[in-house]
């Protein structure tokens, strides 16, 4: 078995890798598509086989209950993804907006995004998880800017600025921890090692490590869009291509989110240590709060749905900076569900975008008369995303605001309201989307991939009214791990 799951691994690295540099030479768009579908078709097959079959872990890699779960998801989510953006790359491609050249740009960069977040989940290496997730930041800066327009330059730039920031502030927190491990375990790479930092983390320095996390939470928190370093979030999505947004906010937020947890871990294990927890409570609140105000003046639908990520990334930093078996579990089950139903919306929203020739929200209304299988996918996305039963979204929200009752009841009064404030706003502006009276203009002709939408958006309403005792388990043994 581990030989398999030693094969499986190896595909989730070589097979985006190389697929990657295939697209570069690929001047097809049909051969392209096909290559990239099929590319992310076989990392998903290969998630699916570390599942039963977990490979041995070295000092660079490894298998764990806590990643397995998001590397099957992220590699689901690429998969639907890369079947949605061959419709909506095709489109770009026929009305000029993209060109041969940067039409293969763009499949090589997005098989190389799917090798780096794939290897940042898998890592098990602080410094090779700072690797991975830089290299991350620099593709998706490439591909924010590939309309090459003055605002896509402009939201690239930025997004390359205040990542730096980030990425720099999250490299000296890894050296901090090295140093914390080094007079314990020696110095090399075992001092480097996820499991082995674990297993001697309550000898470690805690003045050190301390430190070390104010810096790791700043620098990945960065990259997971929490507040005050969210800046790069809502321009990136606003003017990068749709299939990047469900990227972002679907997987790339939560491989940042991973890392800052994976530290957490080791503060948890420390007893002299800080608690990390009141840091992220406070960016978590901080974070719901603001994207809820936001959202009531935003007038383009991707910025919109942009601060909508803020806003449920502030509510997962929230869950697992209460920590304990049930809040966790509630982060676990937010960040999954979050992950599919925000794709989903973004696939809706692409295609929307497109048959309208437009972003903004006021020249957009009547989707279900005009377009109906659009415009019910939207319906449906944003009573997910806001919380309304039967979706998983509520049960994950239930979970995390029962269990805030349970502990600190005064926590639960501003949570309950920054939710309460942000579902007031996503269901304003969807009664005008969906069905205000429509325009007259004609509509441009796409030719959408609606069923990865489909098949997310029931993915949650299925979570949302079963979930298979298998899944529970598994979840309910990693919210133990957490801490």
């Amino acid at each position: 078995m581990s030989v398999l799951g030693g094969l499986a691994m190896a595909v989730l690295l070589l097979v985006p890798a190389g697929a990657g540099l295939a697209l570069v030479a690929l001047s097809s768009y049909r051969l392209g598509a096909r290559l990239n579908v099929g590319a992310a078709l076989a990392s998903f097959l290969a998630a699916l086989l570390l599942i039963w079959a977990r490979p041995e872990a070295n000092l660079y890699l490894r298998v764990d209950d806590f990643n397995i779960y998001l590397i099957v998801l992220n590699n689901l989510v690429s998969f639907t993804t890369s079947v949605f953006s061959a419709s909506y790359i095709a489109h770009e491609l026929e009305t000029g907006k993209l060109t041969p050249a940067y039409l293969r740009f763009y499949h090589a960069t997005y098989q190389a995004l799917l090798f780096a977040m794939n290897l940042a989940l898998l890592a098990n290496n602080i410094g090779l998880l700072w690797v991975a997730i830089e290299l991350a930041t620099l593709i998706t800066v490439l591909m924010v800017g590939l309309y090459r327009t003055p605002a896509a330059l402009e939201a690239a730039w930025k997004y390359f600025i205040l990542g730096s920031l980030g990425i720099a502030l999250a490299l000296f927190g890894t050296i901090l921890v090295y140093l914390a491990a080094q007079p314990v375990m020696g110095q090399g790479l075992p001092a480097m090692a996820w499991d082995r930092l674990l297993a001697h983390a309550k000898q470690f320095d805690p003045a050190l490590l301390n430190l070390a996390f104010v810096f790791l939470l700043l620098g990945y928190g960065t990259k997971a869009g929490l507040v005050p370093l969210h800046a790069w979030l809502p321009d990136a999505h606003a003017e990068g291509p749709t299939p990047i947004s469900a990227v972002l906010s679907g997987l790339l937020l939560n491989v940042a989110l991973y890392a800052v947890l994976r530290f957490k871990m080791l503060m948890s294990a420390n007893p002299g240590a800080l608690a990390p927890g009141p840091l992220m409570v406070g960016l978590g609140l901080l974070s719901l709060a603001f994207a809820g105000l936001m959202l009531y003046r935003r007038g383009d639908i991707k910025r919109l749905f942009a601060y909508s990520s803020i806003e449920h990334m502030g509510i997962i930093a929230f869950a697992f900076g209460m920590g304990g078996p049930l809040a966790n579990f509630a982060g676990l089950l937010h960040m999954t569900m979050h992950s599919l139903t925000k794709s989903a919306i973004f696939f809706a929203v692409g295609h929307i975008s497109q048959v309208k020739g437009t972003q903004r929200i006021s020249t957009i209304r009547g989707l279900t008369a005009s377009h109906p299988a659009l415009g019910w996918g939207l319906v449906a996305g944003v009573v997910a995303i806001a919380g309304m039963p039967p979706f998983g979204v509520f049960m994950s929200e239930f979970l995390v605001v029962s269990s805030t009752f349970a502990r600190q009841p005064l926590l639960a009064l501003p949570l309950v309201l920054g939710l309460l404030l942000a579902f007031g706003t996503l269901l304003w502006r969807v009664h005008g989307l969906a069905f205000g009276v429509p325009d007259n203009a004609p509509a441009a002709p796409v030719k959408a991939s609606v069923w990865p939408m489909w098949v997310h958006l029931g993915l949650v309403l299925l979570a949302g009214i079963w979930l298979p005792g298998p899944l529970v388990a598994w979840f309910h043994h990693v919210a133990v791990l957490l801490g």
